[in-house]
């Protein structure tokens, strides 16, 4: 009898080193868990209001039960609690706090008990399995893995890694592309999660990083931090654009990304079901970058707007096709690559514009300054887009366009602070009119025009104003203020300074009401310390 405990004993040891070994954890987190399942149906036993203990020593397998019973000044559960008087017949000089432990005798599993017992170690080692995988993946978002398809559902697809499942769903695969059970898969991980039913390893081949890590693992350059990759714009499954540059200036980073006869390139068109990619060579003037970024397209000329962040590209006619691209493709992952938006023109358009915008403005300066066609011309010539632009300048900048003097440019300049100030002046009637607030004006962020297009929309408070998105303002549809330069962050910015005053009086209030339950206790204070009569 003796020789079938041990040799049960030492299986119970074995079992928990094969399940360590097999599910890749520690063997104490399969022994805890026996040891939790024993006490389990211990309990069911013993009565489930015990605190019954079971221990499995490490050494020799052998299993050890008890019950735990606490000394407590007043009993409030007769199963796990004890005074200190009738604690003394089980143990001597039993004091409150101390805890009696009653040796059981061993169990036997019936069939229930046995196959709970069972449930609860295989759900404590799953959650110590998954705890593991959640760890061992968690630091790996970025890398590149190779897996085996284990199923796939509604385009989904569960992969393999070996010591754990991830899943790339089906947006996350190219267009066209479908695997079967048992494929070979490659793809990038970009998030890993810890989640009600465990950690979640999503993968992805449509991931801009994922072609970044494939030239990784084609170019050597790469790999060794010779050759950067700066950017990455894609259309999955169809076309692409990487920029790249080199900090040894030896080395051609585009010529090292191609490889000999295309054959690096070719390894990752071929991983990526035959994209067709752009490789770019990248450069700190963002003009020349963009110039590259369109390519294959010619650039005859490029207008860069840093706060807007637009650049205006001109294109030879017979080239706009080329830079736009099939639906848009090659101007978009351009935009996407550089991070700036970009207009295309034609050289015939233009120049169609310019010559719109000359013509606009000489008939503004020639009715608000009245001047004839000719001084008009002039001024805009010169680049002066504004009544403003006249104003502000000095008067000795305009005496210097030809056929001008100080006399003339002077003259000019008074004319353009008449007309300013007439305007403002008329803009602010017509803000008193509407009933825009002060508390707006004071928010310094608007022009009289400004103002004026706010109160036309029904922006009379400020309350108004906070109650407004920043998209609201400045959507080039139907923002408020579309019709001027303002930036989405601006916008932005301006909407949440209309709303500070309501954290203030959240602030005011929180304090007023500090101060009143402050004076009331010290009320009550004084109450107590008037002596009664």
């Amino acid at each position: 009898m003796e020789n079938a405990a041990s040799l049960n004993r030492l299986e119970l040891l074995q079992v928990a080193d094969a399940v360590a070994r097999e599910k890749v954890i520690d063997r104490d987190i399969v022994l805890e868990a026996m040891e939790e399942a024993i006490q389990k149906a211990a309990r069911a036993k013993y009565g489930h209001e015990n605190d019954i203990r079971a221990n499995i020593d490490r050494g020799t397998g052998e299993i050890r039960l008890a019950r735990v019973i606490e000394v407590v000044e007043e009993v409030e559960n007769d199963a796990t609690q004890i005074t200190p008087v009738d604690a003394q017949f089980q143990k001597e000089g039993a004091v409150v706090g101390d805890l009696i432990v009653e040796p059981l005798p061993p169990i036997d599993f019936g069939r229930i008990a046995a196959q709970t017992a069972k449930q609860v170690i295989v759900q404590k080692v799953r959650e110590a399995e998954r705890e593991r995988q959640y760890e061992e993946y968690k630091d790996r978002v970025g890398e590149v893995v190779n897996g085996i398809v284990k199923r796939v559902e509604y385009g989904n697809v569960t992969v393999d890694l070996g010591k754990a499942d991830a899943v790339v769903r089906r947006d996350e695969m190219l267009p066209r592309e479908s695997f079967r059970q048992g494929d070979r898969i490659r793809a990038y991980i970009y998030d890993v999660r810890q989640e009600q039913r465990g950690p979640q390893i999503f993968l992805s081949r449509s991931h801009p990083q994922f072609m970044s890590k494939l030239f990784g693992q084609e170019v050597p350059e790469i790999y060794d931090g010779i050759i950067e990759v700066k950017a990455v714009a894609r259309d999955p499954g169809s076309r692409a654009k990487i920029a790249v540059i080199s900090s040894d200036s030896s080395i051609d980073p585009v010529g090292a990304c191609v490889g000999m006869r295309g054959s690096r390139v070719q390894a990752v068109v071929n991983e990526l079901q035959g994209e067709k990619i752009d490789i770019i060579q990248w450069s700190p003037d963002q003009a020349s970058f963009i110039v590259n970024a369109l390519a294959p397209a010619e650039v005859a000329k490029v207008v860069l707007d840093e706060d807007a962040n637009r650049i205006e590209v001109v294109v030879p006619d017979d080239q706009l096709s080329l830079a736009i691209g099939r639906r848009g493709q090659n101007v978009r992952l351009a935009s996407q690559l550089s991070g700036w938006d970009i207009d295309i023109l034609t050289e015939e358009e233009e120049s169609n514009r310019r010559q719109a915008e000359f013509s606009e403005r000489t008939q503004e300066f020639m009715n608000a300054l009245d001047v004839d066609e000719t001084i008009a011309q002039l001024l805009a010539a010169e680049g002066f887009t504004s009544i403003e632009d006249i104003m502000y300048v000095d008067v000795a900048e305009i005496a210097e366009i030809e056929g001008f003097d100080e006399e003339i440019a002077t003259e000019l300049s008074r004319r353009a602070q008449e007309y300013v100030e007439a305007y403002n002046s008329e803009l602010e009637a017509k803000r008193q009119e509407l009933g825009v607030s002060d508390d707006i004006i004071n928010l310094q962020a608007f022009t009289p025009a400004m103002i004026v297009a706010l109160g036309e929309a029904g922006v009379k408070e400020l309350d108004d104003l906070a109650d407004l998105s920043g998209d609201e303002l400045v959507n080039p549809e139907d923002g408020i203020l579309r019709d001027y330069e303002i930036r989405l962050e601006d916008a932005n910015e301006i909407v949440m300074a209309a709303r500070s005053h309501w954290f203030e009086d959240e602030e005011s209030e929180e304090s007023e009401g500090a101060e009143v339950s402050e004076a009331a206790e010290n009320a009550e204070v004084s109450e107590e310390e008037i002596p009664a009569n």
